[in-house]
């Protein structure tokens, strides 16, 4: 006795009209990516900020050096350094926020083209917003402990102290989380190209 399969369900083609409609909603769901353009743009304009910040306090370490405490100068210092770092993490979303989502830049034979965005997707520009986030994070909590001889003596200056540096593990925690999924799925598709090497005739 031999067993048939049973008659493929045949599909009936789509109606002309239904046909326009649905590319004109994928069309425009495609198209609607461009809306983040403009966000991007407003991050250029805060990053132009940080800029005016950066070279104001500049000139007030310049200018003021010989009123200020090694203490104050190391402060402003590493304020510098934390405007740096955010304007880092704003090259970071614009540029590889907009190669991701929006559109491609179109700069592979560019001699300035940053290394990391060679090989940048979510998954990696996660990773790496979560490093900056935690570097800015230490600069913080670095300013704190610096000034931590008159915080403690405020009211509730312990617990803040106490609660920055809870936060700033949290970051390291959920770095260290984002890494590990990252590398996990990197490792289902090195293991996932291996099976279909293997199942490839000879």
């Amino acid at each position: 006795m031999t067993n048939t399969a049973p008659p493929e369900r045949e599909i009936s083609p789509r109606h002309p009209a239904q046909e326009s409609f649905t590319r004109f909603i994928g069309s425009s769901i495609f198209v609607s990516r461009w809306l983040q353009a403009p966000l991007y743009l407003g991050l250029i304009a805060a990053q132009a900020v940080y800029v005016v910040v950066f070279w104001k306090e500049l000139l007030h370490l310049i200018t003021d050096f010989d009123h200020l405490t090694e203490e104050k100068v190391m402060l402003i210092v590493l304020g510098l350094v934390d405007v740096v770092m955010i304007a880092n993490l704003l090259i970071m979303v614009i540029i590889g926020g907009y190669e991701t989502f929006v559109s491609r830049i179109r700069m592979e034979n560019h001699p300035d083209k940053p290394e990391w965005l060679s090989h940048v997707n979510p998954n990696v520009l996660k990773v790496k917003l979560a490093m900056s986030i935690i570097g800015i994070s230490s600069i913080h909590l670095l300013k704190s402990f610096i000034e931590a001889g008159t915080t403690v003596t405020q009211p509730g200056g312990t617990d803040k102290l106490m609660w920055q540096t809870i936060i700033h593990m949290a970051f390291i925690a959920s770095a260290i989380g984002l890494a590990f999924v990252d590398w996990l799925s990197a490792r289902a598709a090195a293991v996932n190209h291996a099976a279909g090497h293997d199942a490839e005739p000879f």
